[in-house]
């Protein structure tokens, strides 16, 4: 069976996957991108050499992960990695009446535990990848 590489695919799903926005990855590629620029390299099937070790740096993503992912294997990853707990627990306050600033302080520390809890999984995902890449 024939592998479905799609490198502009992959590009785009690593950089939701790292919440970064078109916007965001244009300015950093430099004056001659926009938004529109990406969404139309997002589409392509081949990406050059050059754009893509441009787009690893960014998003610090290694260039072999967006040329030699397939459809299941990209899927696969991200889903292991971010849907199993990334969510879960972040908003669970339940009938408890706080005073605000508590609250406050309370959302505070849920999302920093939600923030470090995605870093983790970023960096266990990398892991994960780097294995993928080396097999």
């Amino acid at each position: 069976m024939e592998q479905k590489i799609h490198q502009g695919r992959n590009v785009k799903r690593f950089r939701e996957m790292l919440n970064i926005k078109q916007e965001a990855l244009a300015f950093d590629l430099g004056e001659e991108w926009n938004q529109k620029k990406i969404s139309m390299l997002e589409q392509k099937d081949v990406i050059e050499d050059s754009l893509l070790k441009q787009i690893s740096a960014v998003l610090r993503v290694p260039v072999e992960a967006f040329q030699n992912f397939d459809e299941e294997q990209a899927i696969n990853i991200i889903s292991n990695t971010f849907a199993e707990h990334a969510f879960s627990n972040s908003f669970n306050y339940g009938t408890i009446n706080f005073h605000p600033i508590e609250k406050m302080v309370s959302l505070h520390e849920e999302k920093i535990e939600l923030y470090e809890r995605m870093l983790k999984e970023k960096d266990e995902m990398m892991v994960r990848l780097e294995k993928l890449i080396n097999k």
